[in-house]
């Protein structure tokens, strides 16, 4: 049964690279989300994050991976409810509305408080990403800020300040990975990994998602440590930010050795110019311009599809899968 998983998996993601390679992938900015009396998230679409998933007899969703079988991932259960809410502002839908809240009374029970005073909602399977493994119980910077974006907005639907006091556990920001948190210093300045482990994956979506999270927190809370960690933040995002960078065309997949596919290369580029301009930072948002797919030329787009194939498949003989 797991070969037969295997090799329908593998054979989905050569149909998807090769032949349903696509340089503008169906996701888009939602321009009302930001301020502190807003519903909205950042990004909206029918399809990302939201394959592969079922879902339980409360409405939670699993996500089916190829190797660990069904899961509960906190990042997918926040994803599900951030969409499901989204659906309900554009379609009036109350039943949609009710979706949302039902996983965020998940992630109110299943949230982790650590004796440091952390809170965290932690993975319980084992993850490779690229070579690095990270064992049952890994936590992810991009997986508690999306949390944490949910929350926020399931404070601002319900007033239940319990949900706010479980955002503020944000000691793992302030620890490196060594003392079980998810930062980073590269070259004098903050990251935070979506895959605190090493060698360090340093996938560019997620430090952008955990800035994110940080700033809504840092939106609705007016708390200093918070605002601090999200300058730190973005501070180290422009710093670093020439690590992701392909010729001013395209971004790598953190330090996997490929181009990114176009639904993350899409998402670094749509999330760069809206923590720019959230945040007001010009060089955010004139990095966001440059990787647009819009304004690259024909000849640009055939070498960027060349050579994510050829540096996909590359790293695919080079690195472990899950």
């Amino acid at each position: 049964m797991n070969i037969v998983r295997s090799l329908t998996y593998a054979a989905r993601a050569l149909r998807r690279e090769c032949l349903e390679f696509r340089f503008h992938y169906p996701v888009e900015e939602v321009k009302d989300a930001g301020p502190v009396d807003s519903l909205h998230y950042y990004v909206w679409s029918d399809s990302l994050f939201l394959e592969n998933m079922d879902f339980d007899s409360a409405g939670i969703p699993r996500k089916s991976y190829r190797r660990q079988g069904p899961q509960y991932n906190p990042l997918f259960i926040a994803w599900w409810g951030l969409h499901t809410l989204e659906r309900y502002l554009r379609k009036g839908d109350k039943t949609d509305l009710e979706k949302s809240m039902a996983q965020v009374r998940w992630l109110k029970t299943n949230a982790v408080r650590r004796a440091d005073g952390a809170v965290v909602w932690p993975c319980y399977f084992t993850w490779r990403e690229g070579r690095c493994v990270l064992e049952s119980g890994w936590i992810s910077a991009m997986y508690q800020s999306v949390v944490i974006s949910l929350l926020v907005r399931g404070y601002r639907v319900t007033g239940d300040h319990d949900l706010l006091e479980l955002c503020q556990g944000t000691r793992v920001f302030h620890q490196s990975v060594e003392e079980g948190g998810v930062r980073t210093i590269e070259q004098g300045h903050v990251l935070y990994e979506e895959y605190p482990a090493f060698p360090l994956p340093r996938v560019l979506d997620g430090l952008i998602f955990s800035l994110l999270g940080l700033y809504d927190l840092a939106v609705q809370t007016r708390n200093p440590e918070v605002e601090t960690l999200l300058k730190q933040g973005v501070e180290g995002l422009k710093a670093s930010i020439g690590m992701w960078d392909y010729r001013g065309k395209w971004s790598w997949y953190g330090t996997h050795g490929y181009l990114c596919p176009p639904h993350y290369h899409t998402l670094n580029y749509l999330l760069l110019g809206i923590l720019g301009r959230q945040t007001g930072d010009a060089a955010l948002m004139n990095h966001a311009a440059q990787w647009n797919v819009c304004n690259l030329s024909l000849l640009s787009k055939a070498e960027v599809y060349v050579v994510f194939l050829l540096s996909k498949n590359l790293a695919r003989l080079r690195l472990p899968s899950n």
